[in-house]
C-alpha cells in the first residue's frame, strides 16, 4: 500500500506479489457477487465452523497487506523517507480506508440508524496500522513472530476461558464457539449496538469483522509481514520458493492440528483459521513465485492479474459501489420494476438451465465489468494508492 493519491509510474515490486493480489481480488469480487442461492458451495462462506475456498479470500488479501508493507516501507526508506513521515502516512491511510469502508457499507441509502462501522476495509485499515507502525519500530523477523504468538494464543485464551456475561463459561455453561453467546459477539453488542452486520433484522447479534477478532487478523498480517521479510533476504529465488513451501506446510499443520480444539471459523477468525488460511495463501504464492520468479514465465497469462493487482482497492471499491448504483435505476419487466442487474440476470444468466452455471456466469460477467475501469487506469499508468 502506498501513499494516498495518484502515481504516474508503477512502483517496483516483486511481480508475483501483484499477481497473487490480482487473483485474490478477482476471486473476492466473484464470491461477493456469486449469483445468489443457486451458486456452488465453494462460492459461499461456511455457515459457521468449517472452511470453503471463499473463506480464504479475505485472509489472503490481508496476508498480502503484510507482505507489501515490508516492500513498500523498505523502498521508501531507501529513498530517504524519515520514519516519522512514514508513520504519519500510515495513520492517514488508515483513516482513509476506514472512511472508504463506511462509505461502502452505507452506499447508496445511508441508513444512519443501523450504519455499519465495522467492515472489510476497516479490518484491513486496523491491521495495516498495527503492523505498519510496528515494522517502523522493529524490522526484525523474530519480533513479528513473537507478536504473532501473543495474538493467536491470547485470542484463543480469551475465547476459551473468558466468561460470557449473561451466559457463563464457554464449553460448560454455553457451547464452545456458540454463534451468539461468545465473548467476541458479546463485546461487539456492547460497543456497536444496532450497527452490526448480523442479523439483518436487528443489526445487533454479531459481526464477522468485529473488534476482538481484529486481534487474530493482525496475526494474519504478521504472517504476511514475516513472509515479506523472508522474500527480501539475500537467498536465491529457488531457496525462497522452497522456504515458501516449507512455510505453507508448517502453517497448514499447525492450523489443522489446532482446529481439533479450536475449530476453523472465518466469522470469528479463530487462531487455527489464521494458520490454515495463511498456509493456503503461501501455497498460492509458492506456485506463482516458482512460475514467475524462478522460471520467468511471465508473458500472457499474468496480464489480467497484474491489472487487478495493481489497483486492487480501486477494483474492490468499484465492485462494492456498482450494485448500489444499479439499484438506483429501474426497468420495467412484465409490469414489475427491477434493477438493470436483476433484469440482466433473469433474461440472460438464468437462461442457463443449471443454476450453478447460471450463477457462475453472472459472477464472471460482473467481475469482467469491474475489470474495465482498472484496465483503463492500468493503460494510462495510473495507480490509485490508498
Amino acid at each position: 500500500m502506498s501513499s494516498t493519491g495518484l502515481s504516474a509510474a508503477k512502483p517496483q515490486r516483486v511481480i508475483s506479489i501483484d499477481i497473487v493480489r490480482g487473483i485474490t481480488i478477482a476471486f473476492m469480487i466473484m464470491v461477493n457477487n456469486n449469483g445468489g442461492h443457486g451458486s456452488w458451495w465453494f462460492m459461499n462462506h461456511a455457515a459457521w465452523n468449517g472452511l470453503t475456498p471463499t473463506d480464504l479470500v479475505f485472509p489472503t488479501f490481508l496476508f498480502l497487506v503484510g507482505v507489501s508493507t515490508v516492500f513498500g516501507t523498505e523502498a521508501r526508506l531507501a529513498k530517504g523517507a524519515a520514519k516519522g513521515e512514514l508513520a504519519r502516512h500510515t495513520v492517514i491511510r488508515t483513516v482513509v480506508l476506514i472512511l472508504l469502508g463506511i462509505l461502502v457499507n452505507s452506499f447508496p441509502y445511508f441508513h444512519l440508524a443501523h450504519i455499519r462501522i465495522y467492515g472489510v476495509l476497516q479490518r484491513i485499515a486496523i491491521c495495516y496500522l498495527v503492523v505498519g507502525l510496528f515494522y517502523l519500530v522493529d524490522r526484525r523477523f523474530w519480533s513479528k513472530a513473537a507478536l504473532l504468538i501473543a495474538c493467536v494464543v491470547g485470542y484463543w485464551a480469551l475465547v476459551s476461558f473468558a466468561p460470557v456475561p449473561g451466559a457463563g463459561m464457554p464449553g460448560r455453561d454455553v457451547p464452545f464457539l456458540d454463534k451468539d453467546q461468545n465473548i467476541v459477539a458479546w463485546a461487539d453488542r456492547q460497543i456497536m449496538p444496532g450497527h452490526l452486520y448480523e442479523e439483518r433484522g436487528t443489526h445487533n447479534t454479531r459481526d464477522p469483522e468485529g473488534l476482538l477478532s481484529d486481534i487474530p487478523a493482525i496475526g494474519t498480517a504478521l504472517l504476511g509481514m514475516m513472509t515479506g521479510i523472508f522474500l527480501r533476504s539475500s537467498r536465491s529465488t529457488k531457496a525462497k520458493a522452497l522456504g515458501l513451501i516449507a512455510g505453507c506446510v508448517a502453517c497448514l499443520a499447525i492450523g489443522y492440528i489446532w482446529s481439533v480444539w479450536f475449530p476453523l471459523n472465518k466469522k470469528m477468525w479463530t487462531s487455527s483459521y489464521v494458520f490454515v488460511a495463511a498456509g493456503y495463501s503461501l501455497a498460492l504464492l509458492s506456485v506463482v513465485y516458482w512460475v514467475v520468479e524462478v522460471n520467468n514465465w511471465r508473458k500472457g497469462w499474468t496480464w489480467p492479474w497484474l491489472v487487478f493487482g495493481s489497483n486492487a482497492i480501486m477494483a474492490y471499491m468499484v465492485s462494492e459501489l456498482l450494485p448500489g448504483i444499479l439499484d438506483l435505476f429501474h426497468v420495467s419487466d412484465g409490469g414489475h420494476a427491477m434493477s438493470p442487474a436483476g433484469w440482466f440476470f433473469v433474461h440472460v444468466c438464468a437462461k442457463i438451465p443449471d443454476p450453478g452455471w447460471a450463477a457462475f456466469s453472472w459472477s464472471v460477467l460482473f467481475t469482467a465489468v469491474c475489470f474495465i475501469p482498472v484496465w483503463v487506469l492500468y493503460r494510462k499508468r495510473i495507480f490509485v494508492k490508498v
